[in-house]
């Protein structure tokens, strides 16, 4: 039955759908509604900080979700709060995490729906907006690999829609053929940006032609248009996996943020979106329909308004949040219960690629849930082939050649821990992962501690001088990840290290970038167990004892001290070769520097801002008293490393260090 209603301004079409659907839509509708309405009240009490509404696109968020399974995940934005009193979150943990209480998602880390929650399968945003679409990617793309028939849906605004993430997640979702919805909610601002300002065509909708995807517009104040198209729409991609764009339209009633107000749209514009307002339309069509009258509206509301003060009640009830720094700093990452793996079998000399190359191998055979993801990394076996012979063994579903989106493809790593699976990423070189840097510091690194959901993710990143190959393919960057908490920075300098911190890397749960210098790749050879092994992170490792000086490296400024060394005999050194910078065994230092009371340091990064001051500097709080010299930082100059070989050579350490470590025993 189809039914232009006189009194709505919106037309509904029923189809087939019984009085008991149409009855639980408006529930559905109307709840975030006067949720919405009390927090308005509450705002300007002071008794939350902050709100963002969604006043006006209650529809987009209840109609999708409501055909949703139960087990797929949404990745909601802050004007969604349909999303999730849809899905059935009590109102008291809601109210909660606006609150900053502890029985709220983030135990008042975190505001607003910058929170996830397994339990309801519900992954909220972060603030910089697009990275949650290539998430949405990792996420379904393990439910391609599971065949498990499931879709996934991810929001965003057509604000966000600017974003290179954006560009990227589609791209991704659609070479990949992914079971994605991106649901774009139009609502014609960002912020105060009016979409003419935001992109220069027709229709968002229209996008979807430059990715090969199917894309559709949607009338997002129409909640029977939006739930019968989508569930089409899901129904469809569950038995054919791929992704599909909609674009819905409508308007956001109320500003950015309540403290943005709407001064900047025009009234006649209000006026418009106003008549088209999802919970009044649907609320009149149904009395049109004879399914509710003001008796029953008014009975509806007073059953959600009783639930919602009760909640209240208890949230406000709830304590303040205890402080325990303890507990802030445990959770920063997820608890790694570290298995010792020992290989007493056949030893044999590999150079330092072999090693990454076999650890890696080992590692896919350990882990059958692992992906490894990268530029050129299957048939191709990567820029260094280290991954040479891998599609043969493991397939290409494990062994993903991605588009040069560095962005998406971490985000994507993301995913897969979200939906309960291992990723390796290798970054080409170590320099392009400017282009992934903020799903890395503010996604990957911020979900643990956030909501308790850990980023399963390991970065390589092929680095480093000495190879002549100019500013963007030679740095060592592990100082912008080493002040990232929650991050963990690994930076072997020889082969049997290598191959057993990466497995060590791999089976951690926590986010890992993974140093490997190019110029050891095919220089350093060693004995090496063939079989499987761990090495422990956080415990450096003592390559020579002396009592005169304390000698601290990484990577290959180790094996640069050890020429120094060679040529200069009769210094007795400490050499300690750090091996993870974060964690850091600081007492292995400590306990050097106390013996010898002497401290160079050695980076090839540049010296300001690297980790040999942050070093030098807990050298200085614990050991002051034992020092018989200031410690010594020598490092690379303060320019861009340079390609030709001569300037290169005079930016790099390597020569330096030798004057300086003399300088320091002569002090």
């Amino acid at each position: 039955m189809s039914t232009i209603n006189a009194l709505s301004h919106l037309p509904y079409d029923r189809q087939n759908m019984d009085d008991e659907t149409l009855i639980s839509l408006y529930k559905k509708l109307l709840k975030p509604r006067l949720i919405e309405e009390k927090m308005l009240v509450l705002l300007r009490q002071g008794k939350i900080s902050k709100w963002f509404s969604g006043i006006g696109q209650e529809a987009i968020s209840v109609g999708i979700t409501s055909v949703m399974h139960a087990d797929e995940y949404i990745l909601p934005m802050h004007r969604n709060l349909g999303v999730f009193t849809t899905r059935n979150i009590p109102l008291h943990r809601l109210f909660a995490q606006w609150q900053g209480k502890t029985s709220g998602f983030t135990k008042g880390r975190d505001r607003s729906f910058h929170f996830g929650t397994q339990e309801y399968k519900i992954i909220g945003m972060i603030s910089h907006l697009g990275p949650q679409l290539g998430v949405a990617d990792g996420i379904a793309l393990a439910n391609k690999l599971k065949r498990n028939h499931q879709v996934t849906a991810v929001f965003t605004g057509e604000g966000g829609t600017s974003e290179g993430d954006f560009h990227e997640a589609l791209n991704v979702a659609s070479v990949w053929q992914l079971p994605v919805i991106f649901c774009v909610e139009n609502n014609g601002y960002g912020l105060s940006t009016p979409t003419q300002e935001q992109f220069n065509c027709e229709h968002i909708a229209d996008k979807g032609i430059g990715y090969g995807m199917e894309s559709c517009i949607i009338d997002g104040n129409n909640i029977l248009e939006v739930y019968t198209k989508v569930k089409d729409i899901a129904e469809s991609i569950r038995q054919n996996p791929r992704p599909v764009l909609i674009e819905f339209k409508t308007f956001r009633m109320r500003g950015h943020e309540e403290a943005s107000g709407t001064k900047y749209v025009p009234q006649d514009m209000m006026d418009a979106w106003a008549l088209k307002d999802p919970v009044i339309n649907f609320q009149l069509f149904l009395k049109e329909e004879g399914l509710i009258n003001d008796a029953i509206e008014l009975s509806i509301k007073e059953e959600i308004t009783q639930e919602i003060n009760e909640h209240l009640r208890l949230a406000f009830e709830e304590d303040i949040i205890i402080l325990n720094e303890s507990n802030e700093l445990n959770d920063v990452y997820k608890k790694f219960d570290y298995q010792q793996y020992k290989d007493n079998s056949e030893i044999k000399n590999i150079r330092f690629i072999d090693a990454i190359s076999d650890g890696l191998r080992q590692s896919m055979e350990h882990h059958d849930h692992l992906i490894i993801m990268g530029q050129d990394i299957a048939k191709y076996g990567g820029a260094f082939k280290i991954t040479e012979g891998f599609v043969e063994r493991f397939g290409k579903d494990r062994v993903r050649n991605t588009p040069i989106c560095e962005s998406a493809i971490v985000e994507v790593g993301m995913g897969l821990s979200i939906a309960g699976m291992k990723s390796v990423i290798e970054m080409q070189f170590a320099d392009f992962v400017s282009s992934g840097f903020n799903p890395i510091v503010n996604y990957l690194a911020k979900s643990h501690y956030r909501w308790n959901q850990e980023a399963d993710v390991v970065i390589r990143m092929p680095c480093g001088g000495g190879v002549s190959a100019g500013p963007f393919h030679s740095q060592t960057n592990e100082a912008w990840f080493t002040k990232t908490p929650g991050l963990k920075v690994v930076y072997p300098a020889f082969p049997y290290d290598a191959k057993g911190l990466l497995a060590t890397a791999i089976n951690d749960p926590n986010p890992v970038l993974f140093f490997e210098h190019k110029g050891l790749y095919r220089t350093i050879k060693q004995d090496v167990p063939t079989g499987y092994y761990t090495i422990p992170f956080g415990k450096a490792s003592v390559l020579r004892e002396g009592h005169q000086v304390t000698i601290i490296s990484y990577g290959a400024g180790i094996h640069w001290v050890l020429e120094t060394l060679e040529k200069n005999q009769d210094i007795l050194a400490d050499v300690i070769d750090l091996r993870t910078l974060q964690p850091l065994d600081t007492d292995t230092i400590f306990s050097s520097v106390k013996k010898t009371g002497k401290v160079i340091i050695l980076h090839e990064d540049s010296l300001f801002g690297g980790i040999a001051s942050d070093l030098s500097a807990l050298i200085m709080e614990h050991c002051f008293e034992n020092l018989d010299a200031p410690v010594k930082r020598v490092a690379s100059l303060e320019t861009p490393i340079p390609f030709v070989k001569q300037l290169e050579d005079q930016y790099l350490p390597k020569n330096r260090f030798g004057i300086a470590l003399l300088e320091l025993l002569d002090y």
